[in-house]
């Protein structure tokens, strides 16, 4: 509930803000930044007293669980977020049809070493790649060939023939932004079962794609290419991985057994989420709020993309709640099948063809509940620049560094709309112990630093609806 200071603080705000606010000037003129600032205020200190993310989060994860986009959690997933968007009294709330694939792990998920001279039968921490056809039924015995790289399979020749190809090129620690390095690693997860099968061999084991030493897989998405015989695919812990190729180093022949059980059928029918403020002054314009409402079958999906989900919905909430009047629509967006081949997105963007609604900025929150740091702008310099402009209402949170760079991977299919997409920035130094993996829990996630995601994502929307890019 708003106090009546709140009420005659953002009142005033609103009061100076109608006047003389172009966006040449806006960073020029004292008494709108202080408005602007009172604003952020309000938005803060409500957020911080109420806050509804945390909690919100806590249903997602407990009361729903991991929510892989063909699975009866993500359904139930589809109408939490629709009822909660209902709750909080936003407009034009409803759902967008999409298809996804739809994919199942499976009971058996089991790998050993098998009669090392060394350390003789082993079992190891194994997780089916998304999208991996199964194994025989009795399993797969093979000799195992380590690679660091697919160039290096490719001039294996003859001698992958049979084979179970093992990825071991790990994720770049030296690099301090981790999605860089995630990036430096994650090509033999998705790529590694193609050119593995090109060179004749029988299935494929990927080194999880995190940092992070220990004996929980980390799964993800994998592809297969027309015309290429399918083999399996399963990614191995870091301790298990390091162990196999000390094994293969040591012994002439080091041999794995792997057994898994996943199935793909058709596709189905999901659905993408969503509602909005409408625009007082120019509904037709739009700034978006997103995150995938998706996630793998294990752990809870909690940062990613828990996290974001909870953050969209709670920013569109805060400024609801606050009484505040945007010029411009302000639409929450929870996009379905981001984790199993980007569906959601493309989807929104397809109805944004027949529908031509001008969305002027798209915000996406995807890289987990941690302390927020800024915004990357997915635009040329000079409108970077225009954006900089607001960076002092996130100077408090310390979230001021807005750069260029990406916007995310669900709202990416709009910049051929001319769309500024926009990337919330966190500090990511742990997110890739929970990627993808058993380890992305509920408890993983600090209360304030997630809400605090929700405010400067609240901030800068409402900024951006205000002001225009």
């Amino acid at each position: 509930m708003k106090s009546p200071f709140y009420k005659l603080l953002i009142n005033f705000s609103i009061l100076i803000l109608t006047f003389n606010t172009s966006s040449s000037q806006v960073a020029k003129n004292s008494i709108v930044s202080k408005a602007y600032l009172n604003i952020a205020k309000a938005i803060t200190d409500t957020a911080m007293s109420d806050c509804k993310a945390y909690s919100l989060l806590k249903e997602l994860c407990y009361d729903i669980g991991p929510r892989l986009s063909s699975s009866p959690q993500a359904a139930a997933a589809v109408e939490w977020a629709r009822q909660n968007m209902l709750t909080f009294g936003f407009d034009n709330v409803h759902l967008q049809p999409v298809m996804v694939p739809h994919w199942v792990r499976g009971e058996i998920e089991k790998a050993s070493i098998i009669n090392s001279s060394i350390v003789g039968t082993v079992s190891m921490s194994i997780s089916a790649l998304g999208g991996s056809i199964s194994t025989p039924e009795m399993g797969i015995v093979a000799e195992v060939i380590e690679v660091r790289s697919l160039n290096e399979v490719k001039e294996l020749g003859t001698k992958a023939e049979g084979k179970i190809i093992f990825y071991n090129r790990a994720m770049d620690s030296r690099l301090m932004n981790t999605f860089f390095g995630y990036g430096s690693a994650v090509d033999q997860r998705t790529l590694g079962a193609i050119e593995a099968a090109k060179a004749g061999a029988v299935a494929a084991l990927v080194r999880s794609v995190t940092t992070r030493m220990d004996n929980v897989p980390h799964t993800g998405l994998m592809y297969y290419e027309e015309n290429v015989h399918k083999i399996p695919a399963a990614a191995v812990s870091t301790v298990d991985a390091e162990l196999l190729s000390k094994l293969i180093k040591l012994e002439n022949q080091v041999k794995v057994w792997l057994r898994l059980s996943c199935k793909t059928y058709s596709d189905i029918q999901s659905y993408n989420v969503m509602g909005e403020i409408t625009g007082i002054d120019r509904p037709e314009e739009v700034v978006l709020l997103g995150a995938h409402l998706d996630s793998w079958d294990v752990g809870h999906g909690a940062h990613d993309d828990g996290a974001g989900c909870v953050q969209t919905i709670e920013a569109l909430r805060l400024i609801k709640i606050l009484g505040l009047k945007p010029k411009r629509t302000i639409r929450a967006v929870l996009f379905m099948c981001e984790e199993f081949g980007i569906r959601g997105g493309p989807a929104y963007a397809d109805s944004i063809k027949k529908n031509d609604p001008n969305h002027i900025a798209a915000i996406e929150s995807d890289r987990g509940g941690f302390m927020p740091r800024g915004f990357s702008v997915s635009a040329d310099s000079g409108t970077v620049e225009r954006i900089k402009k607001w960076e002092y209402l996130l100077e408090n949170i310390g979230a001021n560094h807005i750069f260029q760079g990406g916007g995310g991977p669900d709202i990416s299919p709009l910049n051929q709309f001319g769309t500024v997409t926009i990337g919330l920035i966190v500090d990511d130094q742990r997110y890739f112990d929970y990627h993808h993996s058993a380890n992305d829990t509920f408890d993983k996630v600090n209360e304030r630093e997630l809400e605090l995601g929700a405010v400067v994502m609240a901030i800068l929307s409402y900024v951006l609806a205000m002001e225009g890019i």
